[in-house]
Parts: C-alpha cells; sequence; structure tokens
C-alpha cells in the first residue's frame, strides 16, 4: 500500500474504513452475544455498501477525471487511494468471511444450523419446495441472457445469481486460432435471477430435535433450479451471487419550472442507472462465467473488482431472527425516566420553569413525542416549527404534527429531501403533510438542512412564549433506541429566539441573521470554533488550566486539525471521543503530544456531539449537529448550542467523563490505523463505558456512580 506524502493527516476514507475494521472487531468478538456478532457483520456489510456508494464513487469520480486532488485528499492522489481502498477491502472482506464461518460454527454448538441446499433431509425438502412453489416463484424475476440484444440494468447493490446452463445438445462454433476452424462442443446458456427483497432473506425451518434450522433464500432458490427451468434440456447447472454498487450521487435537475420536490424524486429514479463502482462476485464462480458477465456488463480493471464469498448482502444479517433465543442477545436496558420530568403531567409547564436534557438511548425518547403531542392538543399553542432529516418508518413524528394541523396550529416543516439513501421516504412524508395543510420549506439552494430544533409558540397571559428542543440526533423514535444522542428542551427566550431566525433564513436565505447565542453553519460555526479555541491557546499560554475535551462522529477538516496541532503545541490538554473518521494524528512529539483520542463502538451507536471548554475552569459546554467535517461547517446549516442550565452543563461533563474512562471498547486512534484496543492499567477494574453510561443514569441522584469510579460534580478531571 503506498505511503501519503502528508504526514500530518490521515486520509479520511482509510479512516473510514479503520472505523468498519472496528465494527468488525465486534463481530469477531467472542465476548460479544453470538446473534448480536452476526448483527455486526450486517453492519459491516451494510456500511460497505454506502461507503462504495458515497466515498469510493467520490474519489473514483476524481480519478477518473485525471486531477490528483492530493491537496484535497491530505497527501495522496485520488488514482492511489482508489487502489488502496480496493486492497483494504479485499482484506476485510476476506476476514469477514473467516469471522462469518467462526460464528457459523458457533451457532451449530447452540443448535442452530444454517443449512445449504445440499444438506436438507426429505421433510425439509418439503417444507422448502412449497416455501418456494407459495410464496417466492411468483415474485422471481429470471432472465435468459444469450440471445438479449441488450444486458439488463442491475439494480444497486441487490443481490443476483448468475448461472451457468450446459445443455446436452452441441453447436456449431468458429475458432480462429489456427484459421477458421469448425468444430462443436456443448451449448452454453447464461442467466440471471434476482433475489427478491419483498420477504426477510432467512428462512427459518421447522425445528427437528431440540434443534434449529435456517436456510437463506439463495439456497431456497438454488435448491429449486430444477423447477425453474424445467423446460430446457441440460445436463449441468450452477448458481453464483454477484453484486453490484452503483454511484449514488445525485443529479439535480436545474429546470427552475419544476419544484424541488419533482426533481429530487427524478434524480432518485435516475440513480438506478449511476456507474459502477464495484462488482463483488463469488469466489467458486467459472472463469467463463465471470467473464461474460464482466463483458457484457462493461466492467475493468478500472471498476473495483471484490472477490466475496458465497453470500452477499450480509446487510440482511442485521434482521436475523432472534429465535427465541435471548441468551444469545444482549439484554435489553430499560430506557430511563428523567428526573423532574414525567409522562403523566404536562412537560411543557416543566420546561417552562427549567432546562432539561435527555440522553438516548440511556433515557425515554418519548419525552419528545409527549412534547409535540401536547403542543398538538394544547389550546395555547399557536404554532410549530421543526426540522426533520431521517424519520421512523411509522413516524410519530410526523402523526404529531398533522395531529396539531387538524387542531389549527399553523405547522412549518423543513424537510430535508437530499437526505441521502432516504429521499424516497421523505418525499413520501412531504406528499402526505401538504396534503393535510402542513407548511413545508425544501431547505436552502446549495446547503443541506442538517439541524435538529424544533420551536413552539405559546400565548400565555395575553403575550407569546416559545418552548423548544435541540438535539444532536435525528428526529427518528426508531434510531433512537440505538443512536446515543443528546436533546435539550428549553424555554430560554433568547436560545429560542435564535432558532426563529434560523427558520427565517429558511425563507429568506439571502439575508444574514446575527446570532447571539446559537451557532450557526455555514456562517459562523468555524469562526466561533477557532475562537474557542484561541481562548484555550491563550489560556494556556498565560499558564492557566487549558483543555478542550470534543466528542463528535467524525473529525476530518484539516483547518481545525491543524487549530487542534497549535492548541496542542501550546499546551492544552485536549481529549477526543470520535466514533468515525479520524484524520487527525495524536500523539506525535511536537505536533499533537498533548491530543488523546479514542472511538468507542459497542453495543449503541455513539452519535451524540458535545464539546467542552475549559476557558479558566468555568467550563463551557455545548452540544451539536455538527461533527467537525468542512461539509458541517461551510456547506450545511447546522447548529451548535450552548448549555447554560447547571443540571445539564453537569450531566455532559459527567457522561463525557465515563466514556473516558471506557477501557473494554475503546480503541485508540493512530495513524497505522490498526485499532489496538486502550490497554487497562494494572489491578485496573473492567469499566465498560455505555454500560456505566447507563449506570450513571441510573444513580444519577447518588454521591457516586461507582466505588472505582467517582463522577466528578462540575469539572473534568
Amino acid at each position: 500500500m503506498s505511503e501519503q506524502k502528508n504526514y500530518k493527516y490521515i486520509d479520511r476514507e482509510k479512516s473510514w474504513l479503520a472505523f468498519n475494521a472496528r465494527v468488525l472487531q465486534e463481530a469477531a468478538d467472542e465476548a460479544v452475544p453470538l446473534l448480536e456478532r452476526l448483527r455486526f457483520l450486517g453492519i459491516f456489510s451494510n456500511n460497505l455498501d454506502e461507503f462504495f456508494r458515497v466515498r469510493f464513487a467520490a474519489v473514483r469520480r476524481l480519478s477518473l477525471s485525471g486531477v490528483s486532488g492530493e491537496k484535497v485528499l491530505g497527501g495522496i492522489s485520488a488514482q492511489q487511494l482508489v487502489k488502496d481502498i480496493t486492497e483494504i477491502v479485499i482484506k476485510q472482506q476476506s476476514e469477514s468471511l473467516k469471522v462469518l464461518k467462526k460464528i457459523e460454527q458457533q451457532l451449530e454448538k447452540e443448535n442452530i444450523i444454517i443449512l445449504n441446499e445440499t444438506q436438507v433431509d426429505a421433510d425439509q425438502a418439503e417444507f422448502i419446495k412449497d416455501y418456494f412453489i407459495q410464496t417466492v416463484s411468483p415474485e422471481l424475476v429470471t432472465i435468459i441472457l444469450n440471445d438479449l440484444a441488450e444486458f439488463p440494468l442491475l439494480k444497486d447493490t441487490s443481490g443476483y445469481l448468475a448461472l451457468k446452463l450446459v445443455m446436452k445438445n452441441e453447436v456449431e462454433v468458429t475458432s480462429s486460432v489456427l484459421g477458421l476452424i469448425k468444430k462443436r462442443k456443448k451449448e452454453v446458456r447464461y442467466a440471471l435471477i434476482e433475489i427478491p427483497r419483498t420477504f426477510n432473506r432467512v428462512l427459518v425451518l421447522p425445528p427437528k430435535a431440540g434443534k434449529q434450522y435456517i436456510m437463506l433464500l439463495d439456497d431456497v432458490i438454488r435448491f429449486n433450479l430444477s423447477s425453474i427451468f424445467n423446460i430446457f434440456d441440460y445436463e449441468s447447472i450452477s448458481a453464483h451471487m454477484i453484486k453490484i454498487t452503483r454511484d449514488a450521487q445525485l443529479d439535480i435537475d436545474s429546470d427552475m419550472s419544476k419544484s424541488m420536490l419533482e426533481k429530487i424524486a427524478t434524480s432518485v429514479k435516475e440513480r438506478r442507472i449511476g456507474e459502477p463502482v464495484r462488482f463483488v462476485y463469488d469466489t467458486e464462480i467459472e472463469k467463463d462465467t465471470l467473464q461474460f458477465f464482466l463483458t457484457k456488463m462493461n466492467i475493468d480493471a478500472s471498476d473495483s473488482i471484490i472477490p466475496g464469498g458465497r453470500y452477499h448482502n450480509r446487510r440482511d444479517y442485521m434482521s436475523f431472527p432472534n429465535l427465541g433465543r435471548f441468551d444469545l442477545l444482549y439484554q435489553p436496558k430499560v430506557p430511563l425516566p428523567v428526573e423532574g420530568l414525567s409522562l403523566d403531567g404536562s412537560i411543557l409547564s416543566k420546561i417552562a420553569k427549567k432546562d432539561y436534557l435527555i440522553n438516548t438511548p440511556y433515557q425515554s425518547y418519548s419525552y419528545l413525542i409527549k412534547f409535540l403531542r401536547e403542543a398538538a392538543l394544547d389550546p395555547k399553542v399557536t404554532s410549530i416549527k421543526i426540522t426533520l432529516y431521517r424519520l421512523a418508518k411509522n413516524s410519530q413524528i410526523i402523526s404529531s404534527l398533522i395531529n396539531a394541523a387538524k387542531n389549527g396550529k399553523r405547522v412549518v416543516v423543513q424537510i430535508e429531501l437530499q437526505a441521502r439513501f432516504d429521499e424516497a421516504s421523505n418525499i413520501s412524508y412531504a406528499e402526505i403533510m401538504q396534503q393535510e395543510g402542513i407548511e413545508l420549506i425544501f431547505g436552502v439552494k446549495g446547503l443541506k438542512v442538517h439541524s435538529k430544533i424544533c420551536i413552539i409558540e405559546r400565548t400565555e397571559s395575553g403575550k407569546s412564549k416559545r418552548y423548544g428542543f435541540i438535539s444532536t440526533g435525528n428526529f427518528n423514535e426508531s434510531t433512537a433506541k440505538i443512536y446515543t444522542d443528546l436533546t435539550l428542551f428549553t424555554s430560554h427566550q433568547q436560545i429560542l429566539k435564535d432558532v426563529d431566525k434560523i427558520f427565517e433564513f429558511f425563507n429568506v436565505n439571502y439575508r444574514l441573521h446575527r446570532y447571539k447565542h446559537l451557532i450557526v453553519s455555514p456562517h459562523y460555526t468555524r469562526s466561533k470554533i477557532n475562537k474557542l479555541i484561541d481562548r484555550e491557546i491563550m489560556n494556556a499560554q498565560l499558564g492557566r488550566n487549558a483543555y478542550m475535551h470534543l466528542k463528535m462522529n467524525s473529525l476530518s477538516d484539516f483547518a481545525i486539525i491543524d487549530k487542534l496541532y497549535d492548541a496542542s503545541n501550546a499546551g492544552v490538554k485536549i481529549k477526543l471521543q470520535v466514533r468515525g473518521i479520524c484524520s487527525l494524528i495524536p500523539g506525535v512529539k511536537g505536533m499533537s503530544e498533548n491530543i488523546e483520542a479514542i472511538s468507542i463502538v459497542d453495543n449503541f451507536l455513539e452519535h451524540s456531539r458535545c464539546f467542552i471548554f475549559c476557558n479558566n475552569d468555568e467550563p463551557e459546554v455545548f452540544i451539536s449537529s455538527a461533527d467537525f467535517m468542512t461539509r458541517n461547517l461551510d456547506g450545511r446549516v447546522e447548529v451548535t448550542c450552548p448549555i447554560y442550565d447547571e443540571d445539564c452543563k453537569n450531566q455532559i461533563i459527567n457522561s463525557f467523563n465515563v466514556g473516558w474512562k471506557g477501557n473494554v471498547k475503546a480503541r485508540l486512534h493512530s495513524e497505522k490505523l490498526d485499532n489496538i484496543y486502550r490497554k487497562r492499567k494494572e489491578n485496573e477494574p473492567i469499566f465498560r463505558a455505555q454500560f456505566e453510561t447507563y449506570n450513571y443514569f441510573l444513580n444519577q441522584n447518588k454521591d457516586v456512580l461507582n466505588s472505582n469510579c467517582p463522577i466528578p460534580n462540575s469539572k473534568p478531571e
């Protein structure tokens, strides 16, 4: 693999692949419950699909343009990066197959048997045939390819069986190797079967003798090939899985006569014919079959051709059935209540008196739904304004907003139609809301709206009073069960006045607003973050205590990284919790020796973003929708919110410290991208950050979280 010329930064694509390797580590970890390991393998596969559709596709476009791109890629050319990524992915793919094999072996020890089409007995054969005839066959798309004038368009990331049928009859062929020589050989036909996605890919067979049996849909189809091709007189048939991944970039039509809704809808439809960026194939496939498909699909060495195993689309393992084996899953933790808030009484009356912070999934997301439902019914509430990015399949958020509109409230929704891979869902929700009389805003030209904000207006004593919430995560009750996020409920009128200005900006975006409390991208976040870092640098130079504790999903903006290096050189102590991409190299003498950086990958997805600045021992604390990535700082509408309430502030400081003490699932970021686990000191007790965070909220009113881990009341260590 190539070495980068610039040793100040780690390439973000390689850093992302290192993050996905951490997910694969969870699948390989025998301390993780067995079915959870299988699901982590599914997450690894799903992540990789999205990586190729977005990140790899962008690098490939740059590479094909002939531009080196070294400045934006941190010292490596796009052409070399394409090669490096392919090399890394092939290694990861090979490792994932070994992990899957071990998981299958251990499942067998637990009497859970995954069968292929050659391993079924007579009873199972009858069950599989009946299931195929009744359920699968009516939805199966089978295409004979030899005589087609045009090769069919393969769907992005769908799984296909590539088939080779060797017929009994012979045909005459002409060879030009030694002149024109005619000879006869067996006729070969090629075919394609699309694996249906309309039902679960995992078929649970009837249990037998205390054992549970599973068969993947691929093998159900393989078992029934003779039924599918019974009109053909063949002597042999083989089927191997292939998958294609396409460039997922949306090309937005500039036609001014079309609405944004129409433009996005058209672009989403056209995504299906995007350029291929990855072709994955079963390594057992015959060479002539592989070559036939590569030739017909115009895939050559410039594309990323990845050898795989018998099964692709292992993302389907994310929904692997639990089979009633709850002993092979993480024990669920009941979301905790928030002290001072009740789901029975009025939530607005509580927020009127003080701010509250919700830490999901440790605490219940139901408070947010309760807030909207109460606002929908309250006769004194006149309006609700909210931004929406990714929504749950059956969204209670949408139901609450429709309820409010039906009760005569003015409901204004800024819905982001370009939320990657959620475009179709958001278009559908937008159409539903339009029909219910909800006012829709489709964002700002050239900017994605990634902020998570909501404001309501309520008439009290003849005056209008604002209530609202600001979050680090999407308003999505499904992901709230597994994503760690922070949501601030507040009636702070000045903060909410700033929120209202953001909605004004959505409507009249040529007018630049000034915000007294919020830090808003794309206009102010970079400069404000720089000022906060500069203040820590100044304090360090004056001999004062100076530190920054920053938690985010990704850190890849080179200018911000340089600023953090400057702070480190000035003596500012910096702790970084960065789940995903980290282009900063910590711990380098003379550059970043005062910076430590970890990543926690565990049962929950670390998604919250919070920034803690020492400020001469009077900590300033913020929550944010923004990572330290160029797109978040300069190309999106993001909101970073100060935390003024002391209880809320202490919660964030304390929970950051709990996460930082983690010594089980914490990996060290380094230039080697080797995902080394943080080592426990001698006699140091095991401390699993996510479990202990739950314990922290469980014991929030007690003096200490744990006899071995006191939690500071106000200031970080």
